[in-house]
């Protein structure tokens, strides 16, 4: 076969390093091939995470948007960044990962960073937290496919380094999905943006997973899932300091928010709710949990329009790592709080020694509800210690609690001084029905169904094996002075 024909053939079959050539990628000076996708690897960029790849991955990133949009597509690879992104208008940087993946276990063995799939390391921006974010997402760009890694964050430390956000989402409707986001220090700020979408995002923020505000126009939060997935222990380090600081979600000023499947695992607050220079937050929260938190729900204030909180799963947990004065209380709404929100259809539990302390002057609902495990964690420094520990202290403010199983043969619902209104009909108690109302408010508290007392029912109910008759046959008794109804 003549010698050309040879070098002709080596040429279509793409044998490599035919007629001498390298194995590396295309020069960064040749334009993409594609007039709507280009591989990353087209602009020389290293896949073992020895050089910084950020003004290369920045070019293509920016030549996509100079064709008026496209893909910019990462093979598998640890990719290192000393530097940030700005992922263009109606750009998309796609990674390997169609779902955010987990590396639960392999933080148990020591094992060296993620070196599956896509990895972006990210090394810039260590020690100042109020810098750029690593990855900036702007009108109509997304960001999918991903694990982020902090090579540098150490998970004994007694305190993580601090980090600007991983991501950052502004303008109009950009998207952030399928990435998981292993140990930053601080994930997601969702500001002055529309329409946004957060989808399939997991991993361990380790002072604040998502930070919502200024937003007028419907963000959408999907499946977003914070979970000890990079730490070694849950006794010791970097575990320990997010347990006592750490802030799973945060919402400020946001209109029509959606929020759907969320989680949130040890940290000092599941979810917050604030008042921002910008406003406060209104929207649907649908299957939303929260787990050894000292406080799974905050609420500083709200909208007049209301969240709607529904089908909520939300656990405290013990005294380990707090605080010997720290009470955990599941759900605590502040002073400050003026707007309005419901609970319907919701699960409180977990050995807390209040499910609830509501204050301020908004309106509070409970339909539909369950309460369990409160009364634990008799600590000293309570600003108003008692020697009994309702499921609900009601200070101030209007509450609803209708519909609802309180499943501990404890007192239930004390209604402080000064609350202005308070609806308690309708629950069904697991003992006798313990309701002290101090208002001198409008207050109604009837049809309320505590164990039934005959003879029968009682030699029935001692027999029994479930967890209710275990609960309610449990030997605390309501003192004569705590028997107060009105």
């Amino acid at each position: 076969m003549p010698r050309f024909n040879l070098v002709l053939l080596f040429c279509l079959c793409g044998v490599p390093n035919a007629l001498g050539a390298s194995d590396t990628a295309t020069p960064a000076d040749q334009p993409p091939t594609s007039p709507s996708a280009v591989n990353i690897l087209a602009y020389g960029v290293r896949t073992d995470g020895s050089a910084d790849c950020t003004a290369a991955f920045q070019k293509a990133l920016d030549d996509m948007a100079g064709r008026n949009g496209g893909v910019v597509e990462v093979p598998a690879g640890r990719y290192r960044f000393d530097g940030s992104l700005i992922i263009p208008e109606n750009v998309a940087l796609k990674g390997t990962f169609l779902y955010s993946p987990s590396h639960y276990g392999e933080r148990s063995f020591g094992c060296q960073p993620p070196n599956r799939g896509s990895v972006l390391e990210v090394y810039g921006g260590k020690g100042n937290e109020s810098g750029n974010p690593f990855i900036t997402i702007q009108s109509s760009a997304v960001v999918q496919g991903f694990v982020v890694v902090y090579p540098e964050q150490q998970h004994d430390a007694e305190a993580p380094v601090p980090y600007p956000y991983t991501f950052a989402l502004r303008d109009n409707n950009p998207a952030l999905m399928d990435v998981e986001l292993l140990n930053p220090y601080n994930g997601v700020d969702v500001s002055n943006s529309q329409r946004y979408l957060v989808r399939n995002v997991h991993g361990q923020p380790l002072h604040i997973g998502l930070y919502v505000d200024a937003i007028y126009d419907i963000g959408r939060i999907e499946n977003v899932h914070w979970n000890p997935w990079w730490s070694s222990s849950l006794e010791e380090g970097a575990f320990v300091w997010q347990r006592n600081h750490g802030t799973g979600f945060v919402f400020g000023r946001t209109d029509w928010q959606y929020v759907l499947n969320t989680f949130a695992f040890g940290y000092s607050v599941g979810y917050r709710f604030i008042r921002t220079k910008h406003g406060t937050a209104n929207g649907n929260f649908l299957g939303i949990g929260a787990d050894y938190c000292r406080t799974a729900v905050e609420i500083q204030d709200a909208s007049q329009f209301g969240l709607l909180i529904t089908n909520g799963e939300f656990v405290s947990a013990t005294q380990m790592h707090l605080k010997e004065t720290e009470n955990p209380v599941i759900l605590q709404v502040a002073p400050t709080f003026e707007g309005t929100v419901r609970f319907v259809n919701c699960a409180f539990w977990g050995p807390a020694r209040r499910t609830a302390i509501i204050e301020g002057y908004g309106v509070v609902g409970l339909s539909d509800c369950t309460f369990v495990n409160w009364g634990h964690l008799l600590f000293d420094g309570e600003r108003e210690p008692r020697d009994e520990a309702w499921a609900i202290e009601a200070r101030s403010g209007t509450v609803l609690i209708r519909g609802c199983e309180f499943m501990e043969n404890r007192p239930q619902v004390w209604i402080g001084l000064a609350v202005d209104r308070a609806v308690i009909t309708d629950n069904v108690i697991n003992g006798p029905v313990v309701i002290r109302n101090e208002s001198t408010g409008s207050v109604i508290v009837r049809d309320n169904a505590g164990m039934p007392n005959s003879p029968e029912w009682k030699a029935r109910y001692r027999k029994r094996k479930d967890l209710r008759a275990g609960r309610g046959q449990a030997t605390w008794s309501p003192p004569k002075e705590i028997m107060r109804i009105k």
